[in-house]
């Protein structure tokens, strides 16, 4: 991706939460320059990935997959200091985060407004595919049944709780508008506990063609 690509999207992504009244922590509008000499005060922001997160997936398109991601909140397992994480995030009509699962964490999505957020579940089998199996998932603390990759709508103000193992993807449905969604899970590791269907590049190599407005989570190491 494009460095002039990301920082329109984090704009975006910005005047999104904004319209919805969501209010991010005063770091988050830092310059790049903010951030210098900043390591000891800001360790846990920087070694637990808090912060601007943009992703294609590698997918070189990111209106068709794609997500916008901001870690809000996280905490380590060595630590042991936190054992939760918030983030949140915006997709829109269309735009798909890969199908996944996660090994460990067990996480809440909740839809904050916006649109209908689309949903499609599968259990993991024994050799890591999709199983044709039901899942049973409680919505807003009460338990369905959904038929393996059906199309689970979550309006807004609706949340599903996901358990390790249950693979998911999700995208903005068609002619709603776009999904300010909500998550709020066990610690966060994306180097460790992410299983993608199909392989998939978590974070993409950024071309640097003009400044960043704000650094990505991968970003600290260059500018700290």
């Amino acid at each position: 991706m494009k460095r002039s690509e990301v920082n329109e999207i984090i704009a975006g992504f910005s005047a999104f939460m904004n319209e919805h009244h969501f209010m991010l922590p005063e770091w988050a509008s830092w310059s790049p320059a903010d951030w210098k000499g900043k390591y000891e005060s800001c360790s846990e922001i920087v070694d637990n990935k808090l912060g601007w997160d943009i992703t294609d997936f590698g997918s070189g398109d990111f209106k068709k997959t794609g997500l916008c991601l901001f870690t809000i909140r996280n905490g380590s397992w060595d630590k042991k200091d936190k054992l939760y994480c918030e983030k949140i995030m915006a997709a829109d009509e269309g735009q798909e985060t890969p199908m996944h699962f996660h090994w460990n964490k067990s996480e809440d999505i909740i839809n904050r407004g916006g649109g209908n957020l689309v949903m499609e579940l599968y259990k993991a089998n024994g050799n890591d595919e999709l199983s044709n199996e039901d899942v049973l998932v409680s919505i807003d603390g009460i338990l369905n049944c959904i038929k393996a990759g059906e199309q689970l709508i979550l309006k807004p103000g609706q949340s599903i709780c996901l358990k390790p193992r249950i693979y998911h993807r999700f995208y903005g449905q068609k002619g709603h508008g776009r999904v300010l969604i909500g998550e709020v899970s066990m610690v966060n590791d994306d180097a460790n506990d992410n299983r993608f269907y199909e392989k998939v590049g978590r974070f993409p190599e950024i071309s640097e063609d003009v400044r960043p407005l704000h650094l990505l989570v991968n970003d600290y190491s260059m500018y700290l």
